[in-house]
């Protein structure tokens, strides 16, 4: 038979060994012994916030400084091939060459370049730059491959540069990010640490580009951090001002899309506005899918025709040439075509050609496999369609009091926000890139229109519907963390069995076998003589058959307590249980952690919910109010 002194439970170095005679030596204490296990105290904020934000500060630099280059590197190409000469001003493709074949030849050229960047560099390069940066934080850890962070910018300045039909915004943005995800790869930062800094890098590039930081942030929780944490809120927020005031250096700080002052709407016009919203969040959808069934002819052609993907992008360029003959204010950002908009440059007949123009050139590029942005692309289509409705308001219902230019601005971001699922990004931004205060009620009324719409008609934004696709289950809603307001001790089971360290093996079978029904559970806590918590034995360890039934109970513990106090919350309670790989916890009091008071299973965490479920799902009867008199 083994010797009892032969068996004790593990001890970390500098812990008082447990054991029945360890009664004395704790008995005046209300310290758990140092082999304690217990959830430690939530933070909101630790010293290692301090060293992310220091980073975020250097992502935030890297990546404006990067967005002047990309700026630079676009201006060079579209200088260089549709001007035919060497400089790094930023040029619109409209004002160049007016050679139809060079107008085909100069697009198919970059797409060919691209191409083969992705082929043979990365195929991250192509899309977006939102979506694979989302699916990077989802899935990959946030891990961007360094490569990418010079092979975006480089291939988005050549397809932008040959005229293609897409904003900087978007691959600034991937660009910000990878040098986020960068630093967070070379400096020993946890996961989640990580993610704060590809997003930061990210908002920076956003803030670096249209000079809005505070629509930066909200694009950042909205799309990237999937959770609004002062941890991860506060770096963001310090790279997008950083990013701001560094593009203020070399741009200053006019708004990117200065028009001029608005009216003060009316009610009627606010109502109006809002009709405007329902009616572009349906057109958000129909573009998302749009661009979508675009990408799946190429790949099914791609199939059929067994070419190759990286001439995908060759073939959609044809497309933004030939549109370009037609429509030369499509080739390129375009940053110049929305200001237009807004500002009543463009009117009539000309808004929609050019919407319907754009549309295509950018659908179909973007659709085979090009390195480009959203943003600028979205709002030139929104702004325009809000601007016909406008004008044609004013003609045919002038009582509306309908402004075409406030119409034109909700457009915008309501085509965005129906889009993207970003509302509050979307509001924010129309009103940081023209600072017109009188527009954010319309711009509000009418993002929250779209937003609804484009919610009950498409599940998925045109950011998510690609990882859709693969198979992924994206949840983007924000809502407090239902077991992180419950209490441990509103859970527990208080009609604990226990049975005590001394005991023999044979003594504690006997006593569980004749116990009431609550003895079925797995675990029970081991008490010593004096009621102090020394652990937990397991069902199947008391009735192994191998064991020697002399034995103490106290033998049969395998590791030191591991614990939860009674005022933590469930989800303290669930992390400890994930952590230390148990599936029940001895809950005891914080002063007197030694005690027990309760224990708290799986199950019990798993039927805290049911309250939440039921509240969520039962309709309740109007109740009359209850009569209220002052002093009473």
């Amino acid at each position: 038979m083994t010797n009892p002194s032969d068996r004790q439970l593990p001890i970390e170095p500098g812990a008082v060994p447990v054991s029945p005679g360890l009664d004395d030596v704790m008995q005046n204490t209300a310290e758990p012994p140092a082999s304690f296990s217990a959830p430690p105290e939530y933070s909101v904020l630790d010293r290692r916030t301090i060293g992310i934000c220091a980073a975020a500060v250097v992502v935030a630099i890297g990546a404006a400084l990067a967005a002047q280059v990309l700026i630079g590197l676009i201006g060079l190409v579209t200088n260089a091939t549709f001007y035919g000469r060497l400089s790094t001003e930023f040029a619109a493709p409209r004002f160049g060459t007016h050679n139809p074949l060079l107008i085909i030849a100069i697009p198919v050229g970059g797409a060919i370049i691209v191409g083969l960047m992705a082929r043979y560099g990365s195929a991250a390069i192509r899309g977006h730059g939102i979506p694979e940066v989302m699916e990077r934080v989802l899935y990959g850890e946030s891990r961007i491959p360094a490569r990418v962070l010079f092979l975006k910018p480089i291939s988005a300045a050549i397809a932008i540069g040959t005229g293609g039909p897409f904003g900087a915004e978007g691959p600034i943005i991937a660009t910000g990010g990878a040098l986020g995800s960068l630093v967070g790869q070379v400096v020993h930062v946890t996961v989640d640490e990580r993610k704060t800094l590809l997003a930061a890098g990210a908002a920076a590039g956003m803030a670096a580009t249209f000079g809005s930081p505070v629509s930066a942030v909200l694009l950042a929780v909205e799309l990237l951090l999937f959770e609004y944490r002062p941890r991860s809120l506060i770096p963001v927020a310090l790279a997008a001002a950083v990013a701001t005031a560094i593009r203020a250096a070399f741009s200053g700080t006019a708004p990117i899309f200065a028009i001029a002052p608005l009216a003060q709407p009316s009610g009627i016009a606010l109502a109006a506005y809002a009709v405007l919203g329902l009616f572009i969040g349906v057109c958000a959808v129909g573009v998302t899918k749009f661009c979508y069934g675009i990408e799946d002819f190429f790949e099914r052609a791609g199939e059929h025709l067994h070419i190759h993907w990286m001439w995908f992008p060759a073939f959609g360029a044809i497309v933004v040439g030939v549109v370009g003959i037609f429509s030369p204010r499509t080739l390129g950002v375009g940053y110049e075509n929305i200001t237009d908009l807004l500002s009543g440059a463009i009117v009539g007949r000309a808004l929609l050609v050019l919407v319907v123009l754009k549309l295509i050139s950018w659908a179909v590029y973007l659709g085979s496999g090009t390195s480009g942005g959203t943003l600028a692309p979205l709002f030139t289509i929104g702004a325009g369609l809000g601007a016909w409705i406008g004008e044609q308001c004013a003609v045919l219902a002038p009582w509306l009091g309908v402004d075409a230019h406030v119409a034109g601005l909700v457009g915008m971001a309501a085509i965005f926000a129906g889009a993207s699922h970003a509302l509050l990004t979307s509001v924010v931004f129309a009103f940081e890139t023209t600072r017109q205060p009188l527009g954010l009620l319309p711009l509000l009324a009418g993002c929250t229109a779209s937003y609804l719409v484009a919610l009950l008609l498409n599940r998925h934004s045109i950011m998510t519907e690609k990882l859709a696709r693969r198979g992924a289950s994206l949840r983007t809603d924000y809502a407090v963390d239902f077991l992180g307001q419950v209490m441990v001790r509103d859970v527990a089971t208080r009609d604990v069995v226990t049975v005590r360290a001394s005991d023999t093996i044979a003594d504690a079978r006997a006593f569980i076998s004749n116990a009431p029904t609550n003895a079925t559970h797995q675990g029970f806590p081991v008490l010593s003589d004096s009621g102090r918590v020394l652990g937990v034995v397991m069902r199947r360890e008391l009735f192994e058959v191998t064991r020697d039934e002399t034995e103490s109970v106290l033998q049969a513990v395998r590791r030191p307590p591991i614990v939860v106090f009674d005022d933590s919350t469930l989800r303290d309670a669930a992390d400890q249980m994930v952590k230390e790989e148990v599936g029940r916890l001895p809950v005891v009091e914080r002063e007197t952690p030694h005690r027990l008071v309760g224990i708290i299973s799986r199950s019990d965490l798993l039927s805290a919910h049911g309250p939440r479920l039921d509240a969520a799902r039962r309709v309740q009867a109007a109740r009359k109010l209850a009569s209220w008199s002052p002093g009473r």
